[in-house]
């Protein structure tokens, strides 16, 4: 959802494309993921429930979706982080997907099973090429927002003060 918000104030044609290219694939990614969390846990019987850990989620949302960290933490709209700036949006975008690459590490590396490790090495997959995306795409507003610009302000809002605000 992030980067379909972002896109907005995005000023280049090709950083609006990659945002919306890579948002449509990240809401993809939320369908796999729901997938694969619907598939572990639609037969669950009680003592599987309680001996899992899964008894407080199960509490809130039976068997149902519900988006939220491992810790327990729901999905909500902070999770946006669109600021309306060129580079602070790319940068975050970036750091996103690291941290989602970080994520799916951390997955693999406490389950085995072929079943749910296949597809969160392609997930894995992708989230570094967007990375690689996103700092293409970086270098490219970089490139275009001024030439002398060192240190990539957004010169459409960073402008001097009103008189009356000295």
């Amino acid at each position: 959802m992030r980067y379909l918000s972002q896109r907005y104030a995005m000023p280049f044609k090709m950083a609006k494309g990659t945002l919306t290219d890579i948002g449509t694939e990240e809401l993809a990614h939320m369908e796999i993921v729901a997938a694969i969390i619907h598939q572990l846990t639609r037969n669950l019987t009680m003592e599987e429930i309680k001996a899992s850990g899964f008894g407080p989620y199960y509490i809130d949302h039976t068997t149902g979706i519900w988006p939220q960290a491992a810790g327990g933490v729901p999905f909500n709209a902070c999770e946006f982080q669109s600021k309306g700036d060129a580079i602070a949006d790319l940068v975050e975008d970036m750091a996103a997907e690291q941290k989602a690459r970080v994520t799916y590490d951390n997955i693999l590396r406490t389950i085995s099973d072929p079943e749910i490790c296949d597809p969160i090495r392609f997930l894995r997959e992708r989230e570094i090429v967007h990375f690689q995306r996103f700092g293409e795409t970086l270098r490219n507003a970089v490139d275009n927002i001024e030439t002398k610009n060192f240190y990539a302000y957004n010169p459409d809002f960073d402008t001097p003060p009103k008189e009356d605000c000295k």
